[in-house]
């Protein structure tokens, strides 16, 4: 057991100084500090201490050497070394340890442990500042030369331009800037003037004095009061009230939260702060954050202030991420233009889950690290396609809360009356789409796996379509019980009109489970073959098909027809009338009847396309206002298959007799040409 005392005699003048590994001609305990100085501010120590040059291991001719590269040949007051020889060293301190509250000086007397706390901890490191003065000796003896050899006509001066500048005046947020600036601090901490003191030795009698105001000067109660406590009162200095230690605590910086400290906040607070280092957040989440028993009420009216409704999702506010009289990081963009093309990108996300980077920075006209950065806030990049909002459409927020839906929708379309003005947009790109469309997730689905997928279908729905069949079998059985014969006299209707090629069906071969041309082959299925089927009854499903297609697309190749229909046949049950084989020549004359027409489309001689993507087929009425105007644009591209939008504008004006202006041409090709060959 020992008793411990604190001292307080040298409370907050007591140093540590941690020096390097001595050399060998160099005691700490026998050397002589020839001088010292500190700036106590910063707590800054320089000390000049002697080198012993007796000493054998100490190389007199490097140290000649270095002090005629610091003084040179004259030696005067301001000589670094009097003596023409390294006969010194200067150490400069730097803090060891920023916090030092932990640290003291203890010292062991007679059973007593005596503790000083420290004020600071320095280390203390070889200067070489002299070097830099060589290099600057060096440079002036350089200068020196090379201005005795120059002209003596130099002895006037020439006239030179001066050009004065007036500086502007400072503003609160520039000056801001420069005090916190490293050049400014580094002035600062050079203007603090050097304090010198006096070194006394180790076995000096001062110091021997000093010493002594490590012990304690008195062992009564009144000077150790600190070391005196209950057991109750040791533990609470060890362990204090959760309170008290919240209130010692430093704030955290403002992108770090604390979820206790959080939870403090008003709800309007704890909603913005998360928010605004969340960026995009689902209500789900949000209130999973906010802890059990938040009202979900008070949420909802907090939320709106802070964030807008972005599919389901709730992203935070522009001017909450750009408060007022703030700017780019990047440009310097003031914040109301980072608003608005950050409002611009919420927006596109509102009308598609995928948003291209090219476009936003051609609208905005922002550079590219601002869009980014608003990009980078609710989206995620994905290669060749573009940027998709990062979390999925929340369909059940949006079923729970309509009211909520459609107050922000009704915000979103006064915003979009803003970004139209601003940014001069087209009306036709700022129709919203549906809902449907925004909750539906976005699939890329090739021809292929269509045709997989309709076989799937066939195969589920098979055993109802089979029963179907035979009961339609059973009847045409009755009808004529004289028309049975053997497969092997079943011959296929063949199309000998047309030179050309019957379409590739042998893809949707695996549909007919067993059907020659959608028919069975079983021995009781035979009734229906060879000429027993009726003909209209297929050339009026070709024609319903023909007729539908074209009214949704105006124009259409024959290639583009032909997989249209392969489509369609791969949707149809088995033992459909359009099994029984459609030839190219049957499907281009259904094209004719139906009113269409084909438009020779002069395409140059060198075109890589296919004999199907040259024959263009187009509905020549439909029965809209349209029709005039579509006929006047298949004229012209009857001579020319590349056509300039001006001479469109004129030839349209001129035959329809309208005045047009540029969007309404827009709309006239975009209906009228709704696939491009």
């Amino acid at each position: 057991q020992i008793d411990v005392f604190l001292a307080r005699s040298l409370l907050e003048k007591l140093y540590l100084f941690q020096y390097p590994i001595r050399p060998a001609s160099m005691t700490y305990d026998d050397v002589t500090h020839l001088s010292a100085k500190i700036k106590p501010k910063q707590q800054k120590v320089e000390l000049e201490m002697a080198i012993d040059t007796l000493n054998p291991n100490y190389c007199r001719s490097k140290g000649e050497q270095i002090a005629l590269n610091v003084d040179g040949t004259c030696t005067d007051e301001t000589s670094t070394y009097s003596s023409k020889l390294m006969d010194k060293q200067t150490f400069c301190s730097s803090q060891a340890v920023s916090n030092v509250s932990r640290y003291a000086a203890a010292v062991y007397k007679k059973g007593e442990l005596h503790l000083t706390p420290l004020h600071g901890i320095l280390q203390l490191r070889p200067s070489f500042t002299y070097l830099d003065k060589a290099d600057a000796k060096h440079r002036e003896r350089e200068a020196a030369n090379e201005g005795g050899d120059s002209s003596q006509d130099e002895a006037e001066d020439d006239v030179k331009q001066i050009t004065v500048r007036f500086s502007r005046p400072e503003t609160e947020q520039a000056r801001q800037r420069r005090v916190q600036s490293y050049e400014f601090l580094q002035k600062r901490q050079a203007e603090e003037h050097w304090v010198h003191l006096h070194y006394y030795g180790l076995k000096d009698s001062r110091s021997e004095h000093e010493r002594q105001y490590l012990f304690s000067q008195g062992h009564g109660l009144a000077e150790n009061t600190e070391l005196i406590k209950s057991p109750s009162e040791y533990l609470m200095m060890l362990m204090p009230p959760s309170v008290e230690e919240e209130n010692d605590k430093p704030v955290a910086p403002s992108n770090v939260l604390s979820m206790a400290q959080l939870r403090t906040l008003p709800l309007a607070d704890q909603i913005k702060i998360l928010m605004k280092n969340v960026k995009v957040m689902p209500f789900a989440n949000l209130m999973s954050l906010l802890g059990s028993g938040t009202d979900s009420t008070a949420v909802l009216r907090c939320i709106q202030q802070v964030a807008m409704l972005v599919q389901g999702n709730w992203v935070v506010k522009s001017d909450v991420l750009y408060p007022k009289d703030t700017s780019s990081p990047h440009s310097g963009v003031p914040a109301e233009v980072l608003c608005r093309g950050r409002d611009f990108v919420m927006w596109k996300f509102t009308q598609d889950r995928w948003v291209v980077r090219k476009e936003v920075a051609a609208v905005t006209k922002l550079c590219p690290e601002d869009v980014k950065d608003f990009l980078e806030h609710m989206s995620v990049a994905r290669i060749n396609k573009g940027w998709e909002f990062m979390l999925p459409y929340d369909e059940d927020f949006v079923k729970k809360h309509p009211d909520i839906v459609q107050r922000q929708h009704m915000l979103w379309m006064g915003i979009q009356a803003k970004l139209e003005k601003v940014y001069n947009l087209l009306k036709e790109h700022l129709t919203p789409k549906k809902q449907e469309a925004q909750s539906a997730q976005p699939l890329l689905v090739s021809g292929e796996q269509r045709v997989n997928m309709a076989k799937a279908k066939v195969k589920q729905n098979y055993g109802q379509l089979e029963k179907e069949f035979q009961k339609q079998k059973a009847e045409m059985k009755s009808n004529d019980t004289s028309a049975k014969m053997d497969v092997s006299n079943i011959r296929i209707k063949e199309e000998p009109v047309s030179d050309e090629e019957p379409m590739d069906t042998l893809a949707y071969e695996g549909l007919n489970n067993g059907i020659v041309n959608g028919l069975h082959t079983e021995d009781d299925s035979m009734d229906s073959l060879n000429g027993h089927l009726p003909g209209d009854r297929v050339a009026q499903e070709l024609k319903a098909f023909v007729s539908s297609t074209f009214k949704k697309q105006f124009v259409l190749t024959l290639s583009e027809l032909k997989r249209l229909f392969n489509l369609h046949l791969a949707s149809l049950p088995p033992g459909h009338t359009l099994f029984s084989g459609i030839s190219d020549k049957m499907l281009q004359d259904m094209v004719l009847d139906t009113g269409c027409k084909q438009i020779l489309v002069p395409f140059p001689p060198q075109t890589a396309a296919s004999p199907d993507e040259l024959k263009v087929y187009a509905l020549w009425e439909a029965g809209d206002t349209y029709d005039q105007h579509r006929q006047v644009l298949l004229e012209i591209f009857s001579k020319n298959y590349r056509v300039r939008r001006n001479v469109i504008h004129t030839q349209l004006s001129q035959e329809c007799g309208e005045d047009l202006n540029k969007q309404e041409v827009d709309r006239v090709l975009k209906v009228s040409f709704c696939s491009v060959w």
